[in-house]
């Protein structure tokens, strides 16, 4: 039979001190000396919002983050598009109701002044004069008496 040699005590504490040196990393130690960041400080330790919150709030910035890396080109795209639906939906907005005004304006001429025997284009030329503040239309109807 074959002897075993006696285990030192002081390999088994380099062994274990060996083990712990590698599972834990710079990386690891620079991880545990970081402070919370400013919001999860002021919203979970100060406020005392629920843990389930921040749980939520962690899953949804990772998912996010992962949808923004792989999504970089479409997002953008996206984002663009909305800010030029954006920038010109007042001009739109604008157009629409002097459009608007002009129909109603015409209708009025037309009812009101009895002009039905003018042209489209005088008609026009009438309608947004009116629409824009001009008082044509009153003058219009004092010239006729």
């Amino acid at each position: 039979m074959e002897k075993k040699e006696p285990v030192k005590p002081q390999n088994i504490k380099r062994q274990s001190l060996e083990n712990k040196n590698l599972k834990t990393s710079p990386k690891s130690k620079i991880k545990q000396n970081k402070s919370l960041p400013w919001w999860v400080e002021l919203l979970f330790v100060q406020i005392g919002l629920p843990d389930k919150f921040l749980i939520k709030i962690l899953k949804t910035n990772k998912i996010f983050r992962e949808l923004l890396k792989s999504e970089k080109k479409l997002l953008l795209t996206y984002l663009f598009v909305l800010a030029g639906i954006i920038y010109f939906y007042p001009v739109v907005k604008y157009s629409a109701s002097k459009l608007e005004c002009e129909d109603i304006a015409k209708k009025y001429i037309i009812e009101n002044k009895n002009l039905i025997n003018l042209d489209k284009k005088k008609l026009r030329m009438l309608s947004t004069n009116f629409c824009n503040g001009g008082e044509e239309v009153y003058e219009i109807e004092n010239s006729k008496k």
